[in-house]
């Protein structure tokens, strides 16, 4: 195949943005530049890819587009313009002035910056100019135009553009989306004009398995341009094969080429063409046929059904949106009004294929394992329906795929990732922690069901408890469906800015450059002092824009400093590249300037720190494992991996116990194959429960988001013959012969006399409900055994979940007694009960005193959330924040529920729906470091301060993180936040050192700062005026306006009563409280006993309440406890035990809750009633 690499032996000229090459196969002259790694050998024939001819009559003006792909994958974009001229040998015409030959023009466009629309503009421009000079301008001519276009700035990502004038027309370039996207600059609507949806479809799944595709066309523009229309249809699927939008005649043979490929051709040559795809398996395209000349499986029912409904609904025609309108006299307005119609239709068409794409692929994050970077293919191939499994055994296979995979593990927040977050379902976008249904539930199958026939046969669920990484609520066939636009595609979205650049000067002169280069740095100065901290989004791009044009006009530190902003307003569009770029071209004396800048000296830094992060990236950061079973001896390391990797079990210390169970009476190492055995009965288990026969009338007896894990076999009851049930909350039996529902009990109901449960005397099983007087019992024969240890773990599990108000103890009980199933049926020997009893953790530890909840605690405590649930190992909670909402308004205003965020250990921020303590949003990652403090400043920003010395801002409405505040120099440890004279909002934070900032909250501008001499800088509050910083050495400082002093306390938490003037301070290592007089910190205080306390780590004010968090002792055993103290009377009113380890965080939900978070060991959050 020929070679678009430019050739090493012909050294690269230096890159310009465009760049001529005749007609005449003659090389280019010296003094013009060609596109970097282009091989100008084949540029000829591209430029006129039906050959050299020559006319009798005067031709139009034609235009086409070429793509240059180098082996890296990286594109470059060019236009090519043919125009009609005479031939003159000698200054005379040849031929008469209406004859001639067409002459060429390629100009060639930046990588990710395909401009086709633009440039075909600019080259409109330039042909006006060429028509009129004389030959031996037309050189001066292509240079100056080429040369000016290097002058114009590519727009940031975002919705800012930039507009230039090239005389007659305003040339608009737009902006990319996001910075994952290319930009979009021409008509996306052009395959819907050529294909219709279905066949459009059957293109997508060509490209989708990567088969090799061959376009023909009687228009050369329409080749490329249908491609890359098809190739941002499947964004953000990535084409990594060869792409050749236009042969010319010559390159024919490239078609026969042994790998993928995507090319195009015109429709004269599609015999050849066809012949040749008949022998290799190709598909041929083209606008009035669609050649079926393999055996392509059909896209996935429920996504096609859905991109065809929405496809169908598209506005594709212009004339039909402007025949009400008059005839415009301005073609730049009209031009303009064409812009904006053409955008608006490119985002629903981008909305529509994107959710095409979700709709493909979006159920594949079930089955992925993060930890171990697993895709468990197989278990996704089983949950797809049968008519859809050929699609996706060939898909899975492909390298786009692949490159999909490593994404998503690599958890990247792209356009296919925001759309699957936005389009969950309810059930699954709440992910209540209450209740997790592990497989569908038995509203989401009877919705999926069209008739009672098959409802019987649709699979319950997909999976056991804890198989995928996020709660795994079945969605196979619930197909997604963003509101469809009306016909005038009202799509809500960000206003578009338009910056018009100053008017292009002579380029060829240094002089007038560089005033170019000045006035439009002015100019975009002027642009941001009148527009004001109001939309920090714009003002990023602004930043950005004004950074880049600095960079080029050699003011490397301003640039700097304009790339700095972007941490206060958008990191999102910090170009990394560039500016460690810009970093390493600073001389020896601009690097001196820098240092004397204290935000130049932060961004190096941070620069430095990001380039050795990335240099120190795990290889295995790219890697992509499928799941295999294990075909050694397993130590338990190895097993723990191997039960993660499966999906079966996530929590160390469950695996732990099946460890034991499966090697019980042996030595400590499991076998291949009794891994492989226990594999295979849970999976046949799961098989079972899929295929259940629930009659309608036992669905109306269940509730909404209930599902069967477990039916026992055919048994004669007292009730009958029928099958026993298990759901996650009761037993049934499910009877034979005239398909009915008795109910045994729910286990909460299941009256036990002694700790043994049930009585095995024969091999029967009895239940006694507390709400029958009639006991159950049922001849179970063999089962009987397991049977008694699963109904026992799990009304144990039951018992302690109702007790501790902690329902992940009721679905850890549904493991276990799951886990005992699959290890009886593995082992099939006489120690298989006892090695399924290692499985009963909760039988065993309802038994345990420490375990037991005091009547307090009890009355006192009202929920428990884990929100380590979908992790290994538990996570410390490091800080609770609650927010308040305001019901009936839409969180994009600034309302909606109230929240509480969670600060978890390993630097990650959860979000919980406080109205139904449900969590609400994935995590957030802030930083790699813990949190330290967190403050709502306001409805659109919460502050978090973490170890990693940053302030992190999150806007509460759209969960972005993409501001932050980088002036200390070591850890952020407190914030707090005061309304000043004028309505000024001011925050405060300091770091460990002793700095102090105060912040102006609306543009995030320092304001003051200050340093203290101190140990360490722990907290700080406001009272009247005053700021009161506790340092950890036991001093606390008080600065004002106007003085600042020091007074000698010992203590590690402080908490300001204002209205009684009195400070409350509490020691980590002692278990008293100390109350102060604010007027007089030098006097006597008064001490408050906890009892059996000994360390004090966090204090709220609660009414008329203290409420103090610390460790002590509960039943001789170090537990986590929280005291209730009277502000009043110094009293505790309340002792409460609720956590296993020390509680370190408290936060008050409007006086009506308190919200307690605890150590590494417990790890979850409590909700306490306040009385």
């Amino acid at each position: 195949m020929r070679s678009y690499m430019k050739k090493r032996e012909k050294p690269a000229e230096p890159a310009q943005d465009a760049a001529k090459s005749n007609g005449a196969s003659q090389p280019p002259a010296e003094n013009l530049s060609v596109p970097k790694d282009i091989d100008l050998v084949a540029l000829p024939q591209l430029c006129f890819p039906a050959g050299l001819q020559i006319y009798r009559d005067c031709r139009e003006d034609s235009y086409h587009f070429l793509v240059f792909t180098d082996v890296c994958g990286n594109r470059t974009y060019g236009v090519v313009v043919q125009y009609h001229r005479p031939i003159q040998v000698d200054n005379k015409v040849v031929l008469n002035p209406g004859c001639g030959h067409l002459w060429a023009f390629f100009f060639s466009w930046r990588k990710n910056y395909p401009y086709y629309s633009a440039l075909r503009d600019c080259l409109s421009c330039l042909l006006i100019q060429l028509k009129t000079c004389r030959l031996m301008e037309f050189e001066e001519r292509v240079n100056e135009f080429s040369a000016k276009l290097a002058l114009v700035p590519v727009p940031p990502p975002g919705q800012l553009h930039v507009e230039f004038s090239l005389r007659p027309l305003q040339i608009v370039l737009p902006s990319r989306e996001d910075k994952d996207r290319p930009a979009v600059d021409l008509d996306l609507h052009l395959p819907f004009l050529c294909f219709r949806p279905r066949e459009l479809l059957e293109v997508v799944t060509c490209i989708l398995m990567e088969q090799r595709m061959v376009f023909c066309s009687t228009d050369w523009a329409r080749l490329t341009l249908v491609a890359e229309c098809l190739m941002l249809y499947i964004h953000p699927l990535q084409w990594q094969h060869p792409f050749v939008p236009i042969l010319s005649r010559q390159m024919l043979d490239f078609v026969m080429a042994p790998t993928s490929f995507l090319m195009g051709c015109h429709i004269h040559h599609i015999e050849e063409i066809v012949s040749v795809s008949l022998k290799l398996g190709s598909w041929v395209f083209c606008s009035k046929c669609l050649d079926r000349n393999a055996d392509l499986p059909s896209t996935p029912c429920a996504a096609r059904d859905c991109f065809i409904k929405r496809a169908e609904g598209l506005q594709i025609h212009y004339d039909l949106e402007v025949c009400h309108l008059g005839t415009g006299t301005d073609v730049n307005v009209l031009r303009a009004k064409r812009r904006d119609w053409q955008r608006r239709l490119n985002t629903e068409i981008q909305r529509i294929t994107l959710e095409l794409i979700v709709n493909i692929f979006g159920e594949v994050l079930d089955h992925l394992n993060y930890e171990h970077r697993v895709f468990n293919s197989e278990e996704f191939l089983r949950s797809r329906e049968i008519t859809d499994q050929k699609f996706y055994q060939k898909v899975l296979d492909t390298h786009i795929f692949h490159s999909f995979l490593r994404d998503r593990l690599n958890g990247k927040m792209d356009a296919f990732t925001r759309m699957e977050l936005s389009t969950r379902s309810e059930t699954h976008k709440t992910r209540s922690m209450a209740d997790y249904p592990r497989r569908p539930t038995m509203h989401e199958m009877a919705l999926k069901c069209t008739s009672p026939e098959t409802r019987l046969s649709k699979k319950l669920g997909m999976s056991l408890p804890n198989l995928s990484e996020h709660a795994p609520i079945d969605r196979t066939r619930q197909t997604f469906q963003l509101p469809c636009a009306p016909i005038g595609l009202h799509v809500l979205e960000k206003p578009i800015k338009t910056f018009k650049l100053p008017e292009l000067p002579p380029p060829l002169s240094y002089h007038y450059v560089q005033n170019y280069y000045s006035d439009l740095i002015n100019q975009l100065g002027r642009v941001m002092v009148l527009m004001g901290p109001s939309d920090s989004s714009l003002m990023a791009r602004y930043h950005y824009l004004r950074g880049f044009v600095s960079f080029v006009a050699g003011k490397r530190l301003d640039a700097l400093g304009d790339f700095q902003n972007l941490y206060k307003t958008d990191t999102d569009i910090f170009p990394v590249e560039l500016v460690t770029a810009l970093v390493d071209s600073l001389d020896k004396e601009e690097r001196a300037q820098a240092d004397q800048r204290p935000e130049l000296i932060r961004l190096l830094s941070r620069v430095k720190r990001e380039h050795e992060r990335e240099r120190a990236r795990p290889p295995e950061y790219g890697t992509i494992k499928k799941f295999r079973l294990p075909k050694t001896h397993m130590q338990l390391e190895d097993f723990v991996r191997s039960v993660q990797e499966s999906g079966i079990v996530k929590d160390l210390s469950t695996i732990h116990r099946l460890f034991d169970a499966l090697t019980v009476g042996q030595q400590k190492q499991v076998d291949p194959d009794v891994f492989r055995y226990f594999y295979t009965i849970w999976k046949e288990t799961e098989a079972e429960a899929q295929d259940v026969d629930l009659p309608v009338a036992v669905l109306k007896h269940m509730e909404h988001n209930e599902c069967v894990y477990k039916l026992s076999s055919s048994v004669k009851t007292n009730y009958g013959v029928g099958k026993i049930a298990m759901t996650q909350r009761r037993l049934f039996l499910l009877t034979e012969g005239r398909a009915g529902y008795v109910e045994i009990t729910k286990f909460r109901d299941i009256e036990v006399r002694s700790y043994t449960l049930l009585l095995l005397r024969i091999p029967s099983l009895k239940i006694k409900s507390s709400l029958k007087k009639e006991v159950f019992e049922a001849n179970l024969k063999s089962e009987c055994d397991l049977w008694n240890l699963m109904v026992k773990e799990m009304w144990a599990g039951r018992k302690m979940a109702d007790e501790h108000k902690d329902p992940q103890y009721m679905q850890q009980a549904l493991t276990n007694a799951l886990l005992m199933d699959a290890v009886v049926g593995c082992l099939q020997s006489q120690k298989a009960i006892f090695a399924a009893s290692k499985l009963a953790y909760f039988d065993r530890m309802k038994l345990e005193v420490p375990m037991m909840v005091t009547k307090t605690t009890s009355e006192t405590l009202k929920h428990k959330i884990n929100p380590s649930l979908d992790l290994t190992s538990q996570q410390a909670v490091d800080v609770l924040l609650y927010t308040p909402g305001q019901l009936g308004v839409a969180d994009a205003d600034g309302g909606g529920n109230p929240k509480l965020w969670c600060a978890r250990s390993d630097g990650k921020v959860l979000v919980f729906d406080a109205a139904s303590w449900s969590m609400q949003q994935n995590a957030v990652q802030v930083g790699m470091s813990r949190v330290n403090c967190m403050l709502g400043v306001n409805q659109q920003q919460l502050w978090i301060g973490s170890q990693d010395s940053v302030i992190y801002i999150i806007n509460p409405c759209s969960m972005a993180c993409n501001k932050q505040l980088t002036e200390h120099r070591s850890e952020v440890t407190g914030l707090c936040v005061n309304i000043q004279p004028c309505s000024l909002l001011v925050a405060y934070s300091c770091s460990a050192e002793g700095t102090v900032i105060v912040w102006d909250v609306s543009t995030l501008q320092v304001r003051k700062n200050f340093s203290l001499s101190c140990g360490r800088l722990q907290s700080l509050q406001l009272h009247k005026g005053t700021l009161w910083c506790c340092k950890c050495n036991g001093n606390i400082t008080l600065f004002n306006i106007l003085h600042l002093h020091s007074g000698l306390l010992t203590f590690s938490c402080c908490l300001l009563l204002d209205e009684k003037e009195q400070l409350w301070s509490g020691s980590a290592d002692s278990g008293q409280l100390c109350v102060w007089r604010c007027g007089d910190l030098s006097g006597t205080f008064q001490k408050i006993q906890l009892p059996d306390c000994t360390g004090v780590l966090c204090m709220i004010k609660v009414k008329d309440q203290i409420w103090v968090g610390g460790h002590g002792c509960s039943s001789g055993m170090s537990r986590g406890k929280i005291y209730v103290v009277d502000a009043e009377r110094h009293s505790v009113e309340k002792e409460l035990v609720a956590h296993t380890d020390s509680v370190q965080t408290l936060s008050s939900a409007e006086d009506r809750y308190v919200l307690s978070g605890s150590a590494g060991q417990d790890g979850k959050i409590a909700i306490w009633k306040v009385e």
